[in-house]
This record gives C-alpha cells, structure tokens and sequence, in this order.
C-alpha cells in the first residue's frame, strides 16, 4: 500500500475510531475539512487498515460500493468507491450480531467472487475477472457508517473504509462458468417480509464489471486483488435497515441463501 501518513491524515482516521471508543457517530469528516479530496479520503482509509493490520488483523479482500446509478447519483459521483474487508469482519452464516459490534447497520445483499487467481490493475477486463474466479457465493453485507446519522459525502464514506461493518457468506458455491452473474435474482427478507428484489445487472450491468473497475483503481495504490480474496461486488437492491431482534436474509436463485440476526 503506499500510504502517505501526514498528520492530517492521522488525525481524521481518530477522529472515525472516536465513533467505537464512544459508541455512537461522529460528525461528518466534510464538516472539519470541507476541502477533503477523495484521494485524501483513500488514504485516510488505508491509514485505518494499516493500523489494524500492525495489530492483528488480516485483510481478507475487498468491498465494492456505489455501484448503482441511483446511489451514484445520491452522491454526485460517476464512478463506484470500495473498501477493505477484514477478518474480524466476517460473520458465519446463520450467526448473530450483537449491537455492540455496530452503531447503524443497514444490509445489503450481493455477490460475492473468491479468486483463484490475482488481479492486477491498471489493465483489467471483464473476462480477465472471470478467468480469475474460482466461484461465486452469495453474501450479505452489513454496512455501518462512524458518521452520525448517515450524513455522507462521498469523501466521507470513502474515508470510513466505504462504510463497511460486517459481512455473512452463505449459499451454494458455483463456479462463475455454470451461472450467468448478470441474471441471477435476489429477494431480502427481514423478519420473513419480502423488503426489495434486484438481479445481479443492478451492480454496474455486470457483477464482474465491478470488480475490474477495482482492480484496475487499485493500481493507483499500488495494491493487487490476491488469489483467495473475497470481493463484494456490490447491492443488488436497496439496503435494509437493522434493529436488535431482526432476522435478515436473502434468497438467490441457483445459488441458495445466507442468513444473519441482530442481538441486543
């Protein structure tokens, strides 16, 4: 990763840890310094990973946000943003959350891609993304955001690590080869209530569109998508909103279903 670690940058990755020491959202990193570029905001976030690395962590792969046009358009941005994925992140399938792990959580579902192989950018294809897959899982992701009340910007989310809290693997393993990424339906229930549908041409058109647009932005940082990864490809609907007592899950077709609760 090339970090650049000015203090600023330092000091606006605690000002988001503040959020977890103190249990609830802080202000909008847009507020302090509102001239916040997002190449800033990437290092902010890449300053967060590297601290969590340094202390134990493992990066387990990758989070792809912003990939439909109604939330690009929320935002004003043309391009999707992403994130780390760590592995205290990752939740079992049918496992509980507690709240105390989260401050706001919504859910999305998505598909996710385990590679075979590495991606590395500037010059990746759709079909280089397919040839370095080894399957497809479906998944949930929590998403959570250290700034109070979702007030986001895209620097914002960008720096929060793309607001990302948790993440839930389920289903059916297949091979990318056997399904058509591009059609494959999704229904999200809360609490046994169908909430939205969507299919996987919500995310860009294309599932694994997304994930060359993150391999070839990556390169900007000098970092590489490896063999074994994880990579989120991005919400297939709208996200749900969680409280404690909620049961989320989301029903795709071929591949099966991934289920996680919320606990006080």
């Amino acid at each position: 990763m090339k970090t650049e670690n000015t203090s600023k940058t330092a000091s606006h990755a605690k000002h988001l840890a503040n959020a977890w020491s103190n249990g609830e959202g802080v202000q909008p990193l847009t507020t302090l310094d509102p001239d916040l570029s997002i190449d800033e905001a990437y290092q902010v976030q890449l300053h967060t990973i590297e601290e969590n690395v340094e202390n134990g962590q493992k990066i387990t792969g990758k989070k792809i946000g912003l990939t439909s046009k109604a939330m690009q358009d929320m935002l004003g941005v043309g391009e999707p943003d992403y994130g780390h994925l760590l592995d205290q992140m990752e939740v079992e399938n049918g496992g509980s959350i507690s709240f105390k792990q989260v401050l706001q959580p919504k859910v999305e579902g998505e598909l996710a891609f385990i590679l075979k192989e590495d991606l590395v950018g500037p010059n990746v294809t759709t079909l280089d993304v397919l040839q370095a897959t080894d399957v497809v899982v479906p998944a949930l992701e929590i998403v959570d955001s250290r700034i109070k009340d979702w007030k986001i910007t895209l620097a914002d989310t960008v720096a929060d690590n793309a607001s990302s809290g948790l993440y839930v693997l389920g289903g059916r393993p297949k091979k990318i080869s056997d399904v058509d990424i591009k059609q494959i339906g999704m229904a999200l229930y809360k609490n046994d209530e169908v909430q939205n549908t969507g299919v996987g041409a919500a995310a860009l058109g294309d599932p694994a569109k997304c994930v060359a647009w993150l391999a070839n932005k990556l390169a900007t940082y000098g970092i590489t998508l490896k063999a074994g990864e994880v990579i989120l490809s991005g919400a297939l609907s709208a996200a749900v909103e969680a409280e404690p007592g909620d049961h989320l899950y989301a029903k795709f077709a071929e591949l099966g279903e991934v289920h996680v609760s919320f606990e006080e």
